[in-house]
């Protein structure tokens, strides 16, 4: 048998779907976003695709000072501030400088596995240390977390609806060509009442990896107090429909094609993420659309200083503002979980 260590990340997956059969959803794009994030940079305009911490330094800034609110009407206490994702370090850099302004310098932790983008973070907060899971994050003090477009690139199941019942929906390959197909049949107990007679061809989708880390996060801010806050683009599920989706030169592209070298994300199920931090004890807030949840934070002000002080970029300032919230600002959803004595969240209604 050939020694396939080495090979491309298609020629091993194909391998294995030789040996094996057919592999889940979730295994296929969490090997290919190990592999796509853990070998490039793929942010910028250079990359593959933009965030809002890249758009503009607002979006970061702001994030910052609802920490400092936050960390502020909670007593100041002694806190570790925490970033799951952090792509090139550009939320924290942002935000750490807005919370030094007002007395907030707390230690830094990113979670992230990535070599090429640690050392990217380094360039811009070397300060921080690095965790390669939640489990070695600091647990004697309060954590405010910071996940942003962290959840949509977690692995998701999916199972589809055939005329005999509900099937689990599998990655099958030809060569290196790889497809969707259905696998083995699922019990219709695992399937939403509601959604059990959804029609034929129906997908529906879970995400045990994003539940297992909400409840994981949730069970240390329950325990050691503080707050998280994710912001990301999804929908109040379950729900029928397939969002995989792959992103390649800020275009789409077909998921399956190239596994490694396209970004691969899904929408993430806000509700069923709420659901998983409340069984575990957290206090929810939200979900609220990004762009509401900006200008609550005072975005339409720092545009304005910002153009104030640097006229000659005004049109590009207002045409971020427009990006973040409004082009942004209903797909993407802010969620806060809290501690259960901690005060609520800006932001947040």
């Amino acid at each position: 048998m050939p020694d396939l260590s080495d090979a491309p990340l298609p020629d091993r997956l194909a391998r294995a779907i030789t040996l094996a059969g057919p592999i889940p959803i979730a295994q296929f794009m969490g090997a290919a976003n190990a592999h796509y994030y853990a070998t490039r940079d793929p942010l910028g305009t250079d990359g593959d695709f933009t965030t809002a911490p890249e758009i503009s330094q607002m979006f970061g800034e702001l994030i910052g000072l609802w920490c400092v609110d936050l960390w502020d009407r909670a007593g100041r206490p002694d806190i570790a501030w925490a970033e799951l994702g952090p792509g090139r370090g550009t939320l924290a850099a942002d935000a750490l400088r807005a919370m030094a302004k007002v007395g907030l310098t707390p230690p830094v932790h990113f979670v992230e596995t990535s070599p090429v983008l640690r050392d990217a973070q380094a360039e811009r907060v070397p300060q921080a240390t690095w965790h390669d899971s939640l489990a070695t994050l600091p647990s004697d003090r309060p954590l405010i977390v910071i996940a942003n477009e962290f959840f949509d690139a977690l692995p998701i199941r999916q199972v589809v609806r055939r005329h005999d019942g509900w099937h689990e929906r599998v990655v099958a390959c030809q060569d290196t060509l790889f497809l969707p197909i259905a696998g083995k049949p699922v019990p219709d107990q695992v399937i939403p009442d509601d959604l059990r007679d959804s029609p034929v061809g129906a997908i529906i989708e879970t995400a045990p990896a994003a539940v297992n880390a909400m409840c994981g996060i949730a069970a240390r801010i329950v325990t050691q107090g503080g707050a998280l806050l994710t912001i990301d683009y999804g929908y109040d599920g379950p729900a029928v429909g397939d969002t995989l989706q792959a992103v390649r030169g800020h275009a789409f592209a077909n998921p399956f094609e190239d596994p490694g070298e396209r970004d691969l994300t899904a929408q993430v199920d806000f509700a069923t993420l709420a659901l998983a931090a409340t069984a575990s004890g957290a206090t929810m807030h939200g979900p609220a659309p990004q762009g509401d949840f900006l200008r609550i934070l005072g975005i339409d002000a720092r545009a304005a200083a910002l153009a104030r002080s640097a006229p000659e970029r005004a049109e590009s300032i207002a045409r971020d503002r427009m990006r973040l919230v409004e082009d942004m600002g209903t797909l993407f959803r802010a969620l806060a979980i809290t501690a259960p004595n901690w005060p609520t969240p800006s932001g947040f209604a």
